[in-house]
């Protein structure tokens, strides 16, 4: 990859971004074009600078955070055109461990949240577009399972479907259409989940079978580790998921059933 690459990635990142936001919902709280202040106080801390609102933040600072924090973070320069922004944004919004997992199940190898010589290895057997659409299926599956979800899904999904739609373009060598600026809401932290992994709301079945199937798998990834322990955890493990597996099938046909009798 190319420094390019980096500059047309961070420009689709900061148009998602927006500018400053203090949303009561947001667990990143008060951020200025996706910096996060507790972020800006770290950088400058240990650059020796006093400590300053995120509000004033140079567009240096930015593109340095952006580049040491997210890009580096997931190797993005290693990584095949079209996949360095789809896990540089998904890195942005969930954080670096997060996207790298997506990445890592997309492709079937050990989900340490480490990009690492295995991962690498295993891109060279990958067929880009596709793992674009894997890694953006894993990454939807989680956000609906957020609690902030009913304040910042609408933005969320928007946002995921622009970076599928660019990075798809990229991967193919096609120019991608250019991004107008709408901020597309709050963090969207692993952590930051509710009990049920149910979809709610409007895009709850937007693609299909495939949407579930990413949800029930994307909680099988991450319970498959503990399933080797010991025999009671193996059998704890399968019946988690064919319990999530039953609640997604009881939700979607709920829905279906309240848009048949509409």
């Amino acid at each position: 990859m190319t420094a390019s690459s980096f500059d047309e990635a961070l420009s689709r990142v900061l148009a998602h971004e927006g500018g400053y936001a203090d949303h009561p919902a947001d667990p990143g709280g008060a951020t200025m074009k996706g910096v996060t202040q507790r972020v800006y106080d770290g950088w400058r801390r240990r650059r020796g600078a006093p400590a300053r609102p995120v509000r004033l933040i140079e567009p240096g600072e930015i593109e340095a955070i952006y580049r040491r924090q997210y890009w580096e973070a997931v190797r993005a320069d290693e990584l095949p055109a079209g996949i360095d922004y789809c896990v540089f944004d998904a890195a942005v919004n969930s954080g670096p461990a997060q996207a790298a997992k997506w990445l890592q199940r997309a492709l079937g190898v050990f989900a340490d949240g480490e990009i690492g010589e295995v991962t690498l290895a295993a891109l060279a057997d990958a067929d880009p577009p596709a793992l674009v659409e894997a890694v953006c299926a894993r990454r939807l599956a989680m956000l609906r399972g957020l609690k902030t979800y009913p304040t910042f899904g609408a933005g969320w999904m928007r946002r995921v479907g622009e970076v599928r739609a660019a990075a798809t373009a990229m991967a193919r060598g096609a120019a991608s259409a250019p991004l107008a600026r709408q901020a597309s809401g709050g963090r969207a932290r692993p952590a930051d989940t509710r009990l049920s992994r149910t979809p709610e709301g409007a895009g709850g079945l937007v693609a299909g079978t495939g949407t579930l199937g990413a949800m029930v798998a994307e909680q099988a990834d991450r319970l498959a580790p503990l399933a080797a322990y010991a025999g009671p955890l193996r059998w704890l493990f399968a019946a988690l998921v064919l319990a999530g597996v039953g609640l997604t099938l009881h939700g979607a046909l709920r829905r279906l059933a309240g848009e048949g009798a509409r």
